[in-house]
């Protein structure tokens, strides 16, 4: 794996669990989660710019529903804890 620059996925420095992400230089993106910094998810650049343009578009609004009102993330597949 290349030398990588990991960048918080928040400004929030009372937050103590978030994601990382870093661009390797390589074409591919890296993303960790800052408690579990050895298990790392690599993906394209393309792909990263998909789901980037998908988020900015709402396609998935649905996962956070819930979420302004203190509640979890909805499942609308009701597949989350689910083996």
């Amino acid at each position: 794996m290349p030398e990588l620059n990991w960048i918080p996925a928040t400004d929030d420095e009372t937050m103590t669990e978030y994601l990382e992400i870093a661009f390797g230089g390589d074409g591919n993106v890296y993303i960790r989660e800052n408690i579990n910094p050895e298990k790392v998810v690599v993906t394209t650049e393309a792909k990263w710019d998909a789901f980037v343009l998908g988020v900015r578009a709402g396609e998935f609004d649905h996962f956070v529903e819930g979420l302004d009102a203190g509640g979890p993330p909805k499942d609308p597949e009701g597949t989350v804890g689910t083996a």
